[in-house]
């Protein structure tokens, strides 16, 4: 879709990157190559739970960081356990993943905050259940993070910051093109996790997430709701207003990594893919 403009229009850009967990593996093949070429034609960018994390990588120009927390990190038992989720812990911790790789792995500080206003990671309010979009500080940026992928039901609680408590950017707003719209972006690539053919259905048991999450109804609601809202999304994606120009990047048919997949296997053979999918998008020059 063509952009109407003249010589002396600037059209604001933005990039999305959505979550997903362990599917963050392929859009960490697409900005390592990103990276790699020091490509970084956009105005926003948006993180979304794991997305967060893979974005601000991204901006710090960290190569292969993402690759060894998703390889490496999150394979461990630390963050992963079935175990303790059965006994009523967490089956994902979050606090533990992203303590660890703030004092393992540099993300690029000095990096990220040449983008200063313009990294926005999506956050869902965990007693309003609305989407918000935090712009962090430098000392905030992994508190930022933890909150944006802090997944109902698998991390048990939710993550405080600026005096209040906060869940998954995804719960509210997974694929934020409308936003990125709205702050002006009228050309916005939107790195996927899944195959262009998915749709997100609902979920099965979305009865009991009244009940799961009663100390978070509004949140609760917003699951319940989720499928319609996401598939909402895609139909800006797919169909965008008349000004605007929306390039999605999504793994082929053949991807199979699974939110908590952890065969190397299957990871790397993501991760090439989105490192083909990369390449291909700087072949074409599209933003």
């Amino acid at each position: 879709m063509v952009i109407p403009m003249t010589d002396n229009t600037k059209v604001e850009s933005a990039l999305i990157v959505e979550g997903g967990a362990m599917r963050g593996i392929y859009s960490a093949g697409v900005l390592d190559e990103f990276i790699r070429a020091d490509y970084y034609p956009f105005d926003w960018y948006f993180g979304v739970s794991a997305g967060a994390s893979n974005t601000a990588a991204y901006i710090g120009k960290q190569y292969g960081r993402n690759y060894k927390v998703i390889t490496d990190y999150c394979r461990r038992p630390e963050f992963k356990s079935l175990r303790r989720f059965l006994r009523g812990g967490h089956l994902i911790d979050i606090e533990w993943l992203w303590d660890i790789t703030e004092r393992e792995l540099d993300i690029g500080l000095d990096e990220i905050d040449k983008r200063k206003g313009r990294f926005l990671a999506v956050v869902t309010d965990a007693e309003t259940g609305k989407a918000e979009y935090i712009a962090p500080e430098r000392d905030e940026l992994f508190q930022a993070i933890k909150c944006s992928a802090a997944m109902p039901i698998a991390f048990k609680g939710s993550v405080p910051f600026r005096g209040r408590t906060w869940l998954d950017g995804g719960v509210a707003d997974s694929l934020p093109v409308k936003e990125a719209y709205r702050r002006g972006a009228r050309k916005i690539m939107v790195i996927r996790s899944n195959p262009a053919s998915y749709r997100k259905q609902a979920y099965r048991f979305r009865h009991l997430f009244p009940y799961i999450l009663r100390q978070y109804p509004a949140v609760a609601k917003r699951l319940q709701r989720r499928h319609l809202e996401y598939n909402e999304a895609l139909d800006f994606i797919r169909n965008p207003p008349a000004d605007c120009e929306v390039i999605e990047l999504c793994p082929p048919e053949s991807f199979s990594a699974g939110q908590f997949t952890t065969d190397m296997q299957v990871l790397d053979e993501a991760y090439e893919m989105g490192k083909e999918d990369g390449l291909r998008v700087l072949s074409q020059n599209l933003i």
